[in-house]
């Protein structure tokens, strides 16, 4: 026997007996994360892996220590096993090191330095989820489903696409460059972005026209449902009764799985909200609506599109699904399942794909998504460079004597022109006040 087969052997038996000693091991406590439920760990499992394949693995690992081209430490051979390990499972299981979980309570809390981009790991592309709002990334056109090619000129392959991620936070202030295929586009545009600290404020709410409301959910963190509630209950004893609502959950990459449930909660008086289901019982979970809705009945549409993912479609499948809400827009990005984040010690953790999720209904959006109920083009309005040349009436005419009841547009604070550019929105709105009127239609018939 040489002695590169004792060494192998050798180290065989401390692999194994390692990989014996984690399976007894117990692990500590869950914590919740993406769109993310606690569960308890697994019993021990039975080991089905053969001493081949064991072999096989020391054989590969002595191979790379003795023969790569280049010093490999140990500790990183391992942890790239251990990625490497979860990366074969889905797009979603990670191994998270010390700055990996940084980056997760940064995420979850709203606040980080970084560029704001919501991004995931496919077929060995950086592919963008959705922007966040009023961020670097968003200021600088980069859309929901583009893919980043390169990073300050280094390309993304198949082999660096998980350590690219990081390249793409950093100090406030400082630049990066980017080169983005937009989707649909044959050549990617080059872009230089500056770095800047991302507090994410997840709720705006705003006027639409009187009594129509517009509430914005960006992502769903630790504190979205109170400021939802406080921003919603400011507006309502500053404007009064609301006849309808439009709920625009656009380019929302997603979140907290209770937070989800919160919102859902608010706009709802009763139903199932979602059902998890997964290998452990304990991930057997089902929510369900307690009474009391904030908007007291009024009608609501709900904008999605492919950036709409997670958390932000649970709420848009409870809504639908129990028949609060009309959906609008495009389909959604189809994240159908709920990571666990299961410590290992105080440094590191793996964040494991647990459950499925399904909506009132029974449905798993699972790479489907949620089809709209009205489908929308990726349209945009425009303000026509001339005024029309047909004459509807008196106000179509230049200088018309103006009436008692007539409005002065410029300065009706009601007549905002910010959502002018918003095909999605008008539309949506046009929607709510057909919804509006049969809603009172109804109300005045049951009262009648």
């Amino acid at each position: 026997m040489t002695i590169f087969e004792l060494q192998l052997r050798a180290t065989s038996m401390r692999i194994l007996l390692t990989a014996l000693l984690l399976l007894a091991a117990p692990l500590a406590p869950a914590a919740d994360n993406d769109a993310s439920l606690a569960v308890a760990p697994p019993p021990p499992a039975k080991s089905s892996v053969s001493l081949d394949d064991i072999r096989a693995f020391t054989a590969v690992f002595n191979l790379v220590k003795q023969a790569y081209v280049d010093p490999v430490d140990d500790k990183a051979l391992m942890q790239a096993a251990v990625r490497g390990l979860l990366a074969g499972l889905d797009p979603h299981s990670e191994y998270l090191d010390q700055r990996a979980m940084d980056e997760l309570s940064e995420d979850t809390s709203g606040s980080y330095a970084g560029l704001g981009l919501e991004v995931l790991a496919v077929d060995g592309t950086l592919r963008v989820v959705a922007p966040i709002d009023d961020t670097p990334a968003e200021r600088a056109g980069i859309k929901p489903g583009d893919i980043i090619t390169r990073i300050s000129g280094t390309p993304i392959t198949a082999e660096n696409v998980n350590a690219s991620v990081n390249l793409l936070r950093g100090k406030a202030g400082s630049e990066v460059s980017l080169s983005v295929l937009h989707e649909g586009a044959s050549v990617p545009v080059d872009m230089k972005l500056r770095r800047d600290v991302i507090r994410v404020a997840s709720v705006r709410v705003r006027a639409l026209d009187p009594g129509y409301v517009y509430i914005r959910i960006a992502q769903f963190q630790e504190d979205t449902g109170t400021e939802l509630r406080n921003k919603l209950d400011k507006y309502k004893a500053k404007s009064g009764p609301l006849r309808g609502a439009v709920l625009d959950l656009r380019s929302n990459p997603g979140g907290l799985l209770t937070s989800a449930v919160e919102i859902s909660d608010d706009f709802l008086d009763s139903g199932v909200i979602v059902t998890t289901r997964g290998r452990l019982k304990q991930a057997d979970l089902s929510f369900s609506a307690t009474p009391g809705d904030l908007l007291d009945g009024a009608p609501m549409v709900v904008l999605a599109d492919n950036g709409t993912a997670s958390a932000a479609e649970i709420v848009a499948g409870a809504l639908k699904d129990n028949h609060r809400a009309l959906i609008m827009g495009r389909r959604t990005f189809g994240k159908g399942s709920v990571q666990t984040v299961l410590p290992l010690d105080d440094t590191h953790a793996v964040k494991l794909t647990t459950a499925r999720y399904y909506t009132p209904n029974g449905t798993s959006i699972q790479a489907a998504g949620i089809q709209p109920d009205i489908e929308l083009a990726d349209l945009k309005l425009s303000v026509r460079d001339a005024a029309p040349s047909l004459i509807t009436g008196e106000r179509d005419l230049p200088n018309h004597l103006k009436g008692e009841h007539e409005k002065d547009k410029r300065n009706d604070p009601t007549a905002a022109r910010d959502n002018l550019d918003d095909y999605a929105l008008s539309e949506a709105l046009n929607v709510l006040k057909g919804m509006a009127l049969q809603h009172k239609a109804v109300t005045i018939d049951i009262k009648g």
